[in-house]
């Protein structure tokens, strides 16, 4: 393994976009222990460690723990996400962006531009939004998160977090062009890393006090086996591929005979990856984001509290969302028709299939019931830190479907409190990131003649050259 690793840093170019990587990476987390100016910080952190069971622990997962201490990169990639889902869905619906997306390098660089533009009006919205928030919580009376209250507040915590979470934005850029691994990814990968040591004492704390009486050492058991099993279905099903077998014909060029050979076009069974979950996640914050000023109003506070974090009608909506992007999101990466067009141009066919229409017809329906499939395993992975944390608020149904399940035990209703670093959606992020990296990484080295860091990627032999 330590060969493996050395083979890493003997290439000049790997080297240096590792590197690169690392250092951003660094910069990154510099950047979550400074301060938001006037903010009571750890009162804040207080506020955060008693919310913990609720919305505002899930959304600092993705900030990697610096909403809670409300540091400069408090935002932290969110904006970013949610600008990119809206500009997606917007090229299916408005046919001008959807004609600018397929004009090749300038159209992406435009739709980028104003990707960058929509996060920075996000950012400001958000950043006001928490000021206004803070302000108002410090006047009604209750703890003194601001020490100065006042416009000069609000415009310096808009202007520090907006500012943060552009950084954040040019940091993820720059790392997917210039790095090693998807910026955007990583920058989320390491916050929930820097995460886990807390929440490892999180679960020392419980089991020294016995949180859980004398259920807690199974508990734990059952915690510790459950973060196995999770992994390891994780990594099983992110590998797990349908092989299309393809056929290529044999074809006479001048003298020389080319082609005949046999192959297959591998499909995976999550080709997402963990977009849909980001995607689903972050879309529903602008309710709760919302929520901080309409909660009291009298038609809007019920909708807003249906729609918390842990409530059915927020599970739906999370399920719906999560298959939704699974499918919105093969159907960016994936296009059947091309792939087709592309097999019949080189005289390839799948047996038994004829090629053009019908390849497209049959790539595309075995890609839909796999990535169903797909969709089910990341709706089944992202609910169970939220079964784990706040239970299942099914007593909370209108009418008499509520009062069905008002009898079910309190840990299914109101959850164990365990902290979500050991739930599915953080494992997930971080399996998959890891994964991903180490593909890219394993790809340079096979490239480059060098063996990767796992067996199957093999030792591939360059062709000899005669001066």
């Amino acid at each position: 393994m330590l060969e493996k690793l050395a083979n890493v840093f003997r290439v000049p170019d790997l080297r240096k976009r590792i590197l690169f990587t690392l250092g951003l990476l660094a910069v990154y987390r510099l950047g979550g222990h400074i301060p938001t100016p006037g903010i009571n910080a750890d009162l804040l952190q207080q506020f955060f460690e008693q919310n913990r069971g609720t919305f505002l622990g899930f959304v600092d997962l993705f900030s990697g723990g610096q909403l809670r201490r409300l540091t400069i990169f408090a935002l932290g990639i969110m904006p970013y996400i949610t600008a990119s889902i809206i500009l997606q869905l917007l090229t299916v619906v408005y046919e001008p962006l959807a004609k600018l997306q397929k004009e090749g390098e300038l159209g992406r660089k435009k739709i980028t531009e104003w990707t960058r533009y929509l996060t920075l009006i996000l950012s400001a919205m958000q950043s006001f939004g928490i000021a206004v928030t803070l302000e108002r919580q410090t006047a009604s009376g209750g703890v003194a998160f601001v020490t100065n209250p006042g416009w000069g507040f609000i415009v310096m915590t808009v202007l520090t977090l907006t500012t943060g979470s552009v950084f954040i934005m040019w940091l993820g850029e720059q790392i997917t062009e210039r790095g090693i691994g998807n910026g955007m990814s990583l920058l989320i990968f390491a916050g929930i890393v820097v995460g886990l040591p807390r929440g490892v004492v999180d679960l020392v704390d419980k089991a020294k006090n016995a949180a859980w009486g004398a259920f807690t050492v199974p508990a734990m058991v059952l915690l510790v086996a459950l973060m196995v099993a999770v992994v390891a279905f994780i990594v099983f099903v992110e590998r797990s591929e349908r092989r299309i077998p393809v056929q290529y014909a044999k074809r006479v060029v001048g003298r020389k005979v080319m082609g005949g050979g046999s192959t297959h076009l591998p499909l995976r069974v999550n080709s997402g990856g963990v977009m849909p979950v980001i995607f689903a996640s972050s879309l529903l914050t602008l309710p709760q984001t919302a929520g901080f000023f309409l909660r009291d109003n009298r038609y809007f506070g019920p909708l807003l509290r249906a729609l918390s974090w842990g409530e059915p009608l927020y599970t739906l909506l999370y399920a719906v969302g999560i298959i939704f992007f699974a499918y919105f999101y093969v159907s960016i990466v994936f296009n059947p028709n091309e792939v087709a067009d592309n097999m019949r141009k080189y005289g390839g066919f799948i047996p038994g299939i004829r090629p053009g229409k019908r390849t497209a017809d049959t790539i595309n329906e075995i890609l839909t019931r796999i990535t169903l499939v797909g969709a089910f395993y990341l709706i089944i992975i992202s609910f169970i830190p939220e079964w784990m944390i706040a239970g299942i608020h099914l007593n909370h149904l209108p009418g008499a479907l509520g009062r069905l399940f008002e009898n079910l035990p309190t840990w299914m209703t109101n959850g164990l409190g365990v902290t979500f670093y050991f739930g599915g959606t953080s494992l997930l992020i971080v399996v998959g990131v890891a994964m991903d990296t180490v593909q890219q990484v394993e790809a340079q080295l096979i490239m480059r003649h060098y063996e990767g860091f796992t067996p199957r990627s093999g030792r591939i032999r360059g062709r000899r050259t005669w001066a």
